[in-house]
């Protein structure tokens, strides 16, 4: 009776024994599946998130742009086929909208052998009010920009003039500064509300030297601002006048920023800069009360 009991005892506690196993490992199948719906829900989301982004520099654009954007970034990421939608409001924000079936492991022996994974993300374009790389450069913000427009931006040899086009000293005064900003981008940021010393003396060969650099450095056609590397395009500040005597305007104040687009070179003689202004998002902050000039900065917003 006694051995029976104890067999009987023995049994139930392997019946026991192997239920417990059974559910460790199924808690624990479950743990390695949701940990691989986890890494791929997360690679989706970066992949949208990536697609948003890259998509709203092209917001000043065409939609078929944007998406032609989205698409090929997410063709790099390997998730073009997970693309659900891509939702352009232009001038303002393009939302993407990923989805794909992720294969479980364990899970499988239950009866599950997939679980949907999805990923959103929105990106917006906003008025730039901070930024880094500007030319050493800057536009009264009481002169009317119209886009795709021939401008004639005079620098004076000697002196900045309240109402002209601005020579600014961005990091110091001196010609090596001043030409080193204008080939290469000022490095520090700038930002509404800066007060910037203008820059003064005869800096026309300087300006020639840095403006035809630029355009020798950009490998596109004549006309053709399309390409986000092209160094014929400059950031310039947008000012406010903020110290000036009766003829010279000693500082200003920055107020938003603005897109140049470098149209021909300067010949051995120009004290002017030839070019259109362009609407573009680009590299910076969105600030308040920044004015509207056509720089935009974007921000990620789902």
């Amino acid at each position: 009776m006694g051995r029976r009991f104890l067999g009987e005892q023995q049994g139930s506690a392997l019946v026991l024994a192997a239920l417990m196993l059974a559910v460790l490992l199924g808690a624990a199948g479950l743990v390695i599946d949701g940990g691989t719906v986890y890494v791929q829900k997360s690679r989706l989301q970066k992949a949208a998130n990536a697609a948003a982004l890259s998509g709203a520099q092209e917001l000043t654009g065409a939609q078929a742009a944007v998406n032609g954007v989205v698409r090929e970034v997410l063709l790099r990421h390997g998730e073009e086929p997970s693309l659900v939608s891509s939702q352009v409001e232009l001038g303002r924000k393009v939302t993407v909208s990923l989805r794909r079936e992720v294969k479980l492991g364990f899970s499988g022996l239950f009866g599950r052998e997939s679980a949907p994974v999805e990923a959103r993300a929105a990106a917006e374009i906003l008025t730039m009010g901070e930024a880094a790389g500007a030319a050493p450069l800057g536009i009264d913000e009481s002169i009317p920009l119209e886009f795709g427009r021939q401008y004639r931006l005079k620098v004076d040899q000697t002196e900045v003039s309240y109402g002209n086009f601005g020579v600014l000293a961005l990091g110091g005064t001196g010609a090596a500064t001043y030409e080193d900003n204008l080939k290469y981008g000022y490095k520090k940021a700038l930002k509404v509300g800066d007060i910037i010393e203008t820059q003064t003396g005869n800096i026309a060969d300087k300006t020639r030297g840095g403006v035809n650099e630029r355009i020798n450095s950009c490998p596109y056609p004549d006309g053709d601002y399309s390409h986000r590397d092209c160094t014929r395009i400059i950031l310039i500040p947008v000012y406010k006048p903020y110290a000036q005597t009766s003829s010279q305007l000693k500082q200003v104040e920055i107020k938003g920023f603005a897109y140049f687009y470098i149209s021909k070179p300067m010949a051995p003689k120009d004290t002017y800069i030839d070019g259109i202004f362009i609407q573009r998002a680009g590299t910076g902050i969105a600030a308040p009360g920044a004015v509207s000039r056509g720089a935009y900065a974007i921000r990620l917003t789902e």
